[in-house]
């Protein structure tokens, strides 16, 4: 359970390409977002897991995207309905359900089809934030919290302070 934390922490800290970590942030927050009953999130999951980001760091966000989706469970349904819905799209809709296995996408759904799009819309500026919070970590939070009377006790305690230096890349 730590490893994963200490992973995330080495990374944001170390040289690592910023881009990897944003990524993994965006892609996260995509995927949380989503309902996870259907062969669309596994396939995207499978997917993201070959493509070379921070796995820890897209962990996290998936996990704090899927504790925040239920709130907006009502604009993925409106998104996802004015969506499936437009007529132009109709008969190509329908062709899809046709195709075997297209259904346990459950594309069709509004749920599904409004959190997916959404989730597109939301990449590029989660991308930014990402990349923002990799630079304002590096910059100056590494540095304020190493200034921190606890950080410093914490430090002193053995199997903690190991932890820290793991951390700090010691």
């Amino acid at each position: 359970m730590l490893k994963p934390i200490v992973k995330l922490f080495k990374a944001l800290n170390a040289n690592v390409n910023p881009g990897e970590i944003a990524h993994a942030f965006s892609f996260g927050v995509l995927l949380g977002l989503m309902p996870k009953n259907n062969l669309l999130w596994a396939l995207v999951f499978v997917f993201v897991l070959f493509i070379r980001i921070n796995k820890p760091m897209y962990l996290i966000m998936l996990l704090i995207a899927s504790t925040l989706s239920p709130l907006f469970g009502s604009l993925f349904d409106t998104v996802g309905y004015a969506f499936l819905t437009i007529p132009a799209f109709s008969d190509f809709f329908a062709d899809l359900l046709e195709v075997p296995f297209v259904g346990f996408t459950k594309f069709n759904n509004s749920v599904v089809m409004g959190s997916l799009l959404c989730g597109i819309v939301l990449y590029i500026p989660m991308y930014i934030l990402g990349r923002l919070f990799v630079f304002l970590w590096r910059k100056y939070i590494t540095h304020f919290v190493r200034k921190l009377k606890i950080a410093k006790a914490v430090s002193k305690l053995p199997l903690l302070g190991k932890i820290a230096g793991m951390v700090a890349g010691e």
